[in-house]
């Protein structure tokens, strides 16, 4: 089984049930002050932390007295936006006395989908994680548009772990596993503690959509081990409600672990390498070199570019000779590109009218053919 002390980067999901007291509508503070002393312990550790936490709907409820039944769109957006407040509010208090930084960070699962948005928020995480922030994501309620369901933050927490290139996603959940059946009522179910696979027949024991335990939640969890798994992050479901639940899962703590099909930076380079470029860029000798040692591509290493293309498309990357060594995902648009091709990053501020990011294809963003 997985690790944590091996993780070099764990995005944590939260549900609501596990942060807010479902009869008082208030914060269950000894728990998020023992999730504060995991995060603190996986910090030490050298590992970095996402965690991605619901909360904000059920925190706000409460504030603004609205009944434990099913809430309009409206009145879920309203609670929102008062409990996310509240949410943010919490998880700094609890990590600052730890010397840990908190962000905020609100996106929506179609930001996964726009590839300009996604590498705004692969740049923002990557920069927050570099200097030592935990952030804490939750999906963008106040602003939905379509009805607010429990359990979205599953799949949103496995789209975020393949966007920072997690090597481990835990689901902190009210079950300690994945079962054969549903385990309040069926007593012959069984707990899995390993999958490796995502068969039909395991999609089949997930069930449908119902009440308590099953609501939004095998079917999500999934899902997001589909894209996680895939991506090359492992994912593991257990029982959140403990005292200290990471150090729990470490200790040997009930969980299915669902294994990584491949490494994060192996499976972005083939998501990279399988899109179809609208466009291209000549390099000189002196970047192709410097490509080939790990480098990212700046301006001043590109000679010619044909488009047209827009920010987040795929471009292919052309030695001297025309030939295709690579592509990658661009920072500029081809308008942009033409303007500070051949120029060093720092005057890229002076050709462009605003600061811009020192390279046009970052590593990172970049699959090489050779």
């Amino acid at each position: 089984m997985a690790t944590l002390t091996a993780a070099k980067r764990i995005v944590i999901k939260i549900g609501s049930a596990l942060l807010v007291d479902r009869t008082t509508g208030a914060l269950r503070a000894d728990w998020l002050q023992a999730l504060a002393e995991d995060v603190h312990w996986l910090k030490g550790l050298g590992c970095d932390v996402v965690l991605v936490s619901s909360g904000s709907i059920a925190l706000g409820r409460g504030v603004l007295g609205l009944p434990q039944t099913p809430l309009a769109l409206e009145q879920s957006q309203a609670a929102a936006a008062v409990g996310q407040i509240r949410l943010a509010r919490a998880y700094e208090e609890v990590l600052a006395p730890f010397g840990i930084i908190t962000a905020q960070v609100l996106v929506t699962l179609e930001d996964s989908a726009d590839r300009r948005r996604y590498l705004n928020s692969r740049a923002t995480m990557e920069q927050l994680l570099s200097l030592g922030a935990v952030p804490i994501v939750n999906e963008n309620d106040t602003v939905a548009t379509d009805e607010i369901r429990f359990g979205d933050n599953d799949r949103l927490a496995a789209q975020i772990a393949v966007t920072v290139g997690a090597d481990q996603l835990i689901l902190l959940s009210d079950v300690d596993g994945f079962y054969s059946a549903n385990p309040s009522e069926d007593a012959t179910a069984t707990r899995y503690d390993i999958i490796d696979t995502i068969t039909p027949e395991i999609e089949m024991m997930a069930g449908d959509a119902g009440s308590g335990l099953s609501k939004g939640g095998m079917k999500t969890k999934l899902m997001a081990a589909k894209t996680a798994t895939t991506a090359g992050c492992a994912m593991a479901i257990t029982d959140g409600f403990a005292l200290r639940p990471l150090r729990a899962l470490q200790d040997g703590a009930n969980a299915t672990w669902f294994t990584a099909q491949t490494d994060p930076q192996a499976a972005r380079k083939r998501w990279i390498a399988a899109m179809k470029p609208r466009g291209s860029v000549k390099l000189d000798a002196g970047a192709v070199a410097a490509l080939s040692r790990g480098k990212s591509l700046l301006p001043a290493g590109v000679s010619h570019v044909s488009g047209p293309f827009e920010r987040g498309d795929s471009v292919a990357l052309l030695d001297q000779a025309g030939r295709v060594i690579g592509s990658g995902l661009t920072r500029y648009a081809s308008s942009e590109a033409n303007q500070i091709k051949g120029h060093q990053s720092a005057e890229i501020e002076a050709l462009l009218g605003y600061p811009g990011r020192a390279a046009l294809i970052h590593r990172d963003d970049m699959a090489l053919s050779t």
